[in-house]
C-alpha cells in the first residue's frame, strides 16, 4: 500500500484514524505535560513519547484488528482500517516527539497543549461536520475532556515530583 493510498483513505473514512489519532493526542500532550511537571528529563519523555508511538501503538493497532475481525468485517477493509490508525497515530506522536525534542524545555508543555488542541480541534470539526452536528459544540466538548486529563496529568506529575523519591 503506497502512501498516497494511506492519505486518501484518510480523508475519504475519518473513521479509520478518529481513534488513534485522538488517542495520540490526549495520550501525547498528558504525558508531555505530566512528565513535565514531575521534572523529568528530557530524554525520558522522549523515550516515553517513542514507547507510546510504537509499543502502545501495535498493541491498540493489533486490539481493533481483532475487534473488526471478531465483528466480520471484511478483511481488507479491517487491515485498512488497522493500516490507517496505526500511521495517523504514530505521525500524531511523532509530531510530539519533534516538540518534545526542539521546544525549550519548559514551554514544551505549553506548546504540546495548543498544538494537541488543535489538533484535536480540527479533527473533532472535521468528524462534526460528516455528522451534520454543531463543529463548535463537539470541539469544546472533546477539548474539555482532554484539559481534564491534561489537568490530572499535571497534578499526578507535581504530586511525584512532591512526594516519591
Amino acid at each position: 500500500m503506497a502512501l498516497g493510498d494511506i492519505v486518501s483513505m484518510a480523508r475519504a473514512r475519518p473513521r479509520h484514524y478518529s481513534y488513534g489519532g485522538t488517542a495520540a493526542i490526549v495520550t501525547s500532550v498528558g504525558l508531555i505535560v505530566g512528565l513535565g511537571a514531575a521534572g523529568v528529563p528530557r530524554a525520558s519523555i522522549v523515550s516515553g513519547l517513542l514507547v507510546v508511538g510504537i509499543a502502545d501503538n501495535v498493541s491498540d493497532s493489533l486490539s481493533i484488528h481483532m475487534y473488526q475481525e471478531s465483528e466480520n468485517l471484511e478483511g481488507r477493509s479491517a487491515f485498512h482500517a488497522t493500516l490507517t490508525n496505526f500511521v495517523a497515530r504514530f505521525l500524531v506522536v511523532m509530531s510530539f516527539v519533534g516538540i518534545a525534542v526542539v521546544a525549550p524545555f519548559r514551554a514544551a508543555p505549553i506548546v504540546a497543549l495548543t498544538w494537541g488542541m488543535l489538533l484535536l480541534g480540527a479533527l473533532t470539526h472535521r468528524i462534526a461536520r460528516a455528522r451534520g452536528v454543531s463543529p463548535w459544540r463537539e470541539t469544546l466538548k472533546h477539548v474539555f475532556v482532554a484539559l481534564l486529563v491534561v489537568a490530572v496529568s499535571r497534578a499526578l506529575g507535581a504530586w511525584i515530583a512532591a512526594n516519591v523519591r
